[in-house]
């Protein structure tokens, strides 16, 4: 026990020690850590039971239109999990500066299931975009995704493809 708090007692000083931007490094890296972790297994495992405790409670998502709460949170990106099979969420890039993080993404699925009240298509899309995040306490507070939805409804076979 004398060993723990040694151990903890020297970690909070050398912390302590480090400046605005050392801390903001520190904390980034692991928030980069974190977030990756929760999106590889609630969209690629589909164990979306992880983002029960992965957001605060009033978080919120910049969709539209806009989405509140953990639970309805939640909601929104088990229509990615139900909605898609052969499921491949891969972060092309992420960084952060403390709590603020941004990730550069692909998603690609077969349309197989119910996405947003559209039924299963058959269809394979494959999609590029980009989020901005805003963690608080390790937790996901914010988030806004940009993607081009056109590009996602024409291969859906929703839209006509451009000529």
């Amino acid at each position: 026990m004398k060993k723990i708090i040694l151990s903890l007692c020297v970690a909070a000083g050398l912390f302590s020690c480090t400046s605005e931007a050392d801390q903001n490094a520190i904390v980034g890296k692991a928030n980069v850590a974190y977030y990756g972790r929760v999106w590889e297994v609630a969209i690629n495992e589909g164990r979306t039971n992880i983002l029960d405790s992965a957001y605060v409670e009033d978080a919120v998502l910049h969709t539209v239109p806009e989405v509140k709460g953990k639970a309805n949170c939640k909601a929104y990106y088990e229509n990615f999990v139900t909605g898609f099979t052969e499921r491949q969420f891969i972060v092309k890039e992420i960084f952060a500066d403390g709590d603020k993080l941004v990730k550069y993404w692909q998603f690609k699925g077969k349309h197989t299931g119910n996405f947003f009240g559209i039924p299963a298509t058959g269809k394979s899309v494959d999609v590029i975009g980009c989020t901005i995040v805003k963690m608080k306490d390790g937790k996901i507070a914010e988030e806004q995704d940009f993607m081009d939805n056109m590009v996602l409804m024409t291969q859906l076979g929703l839209l006509p493809a451009s000529k």
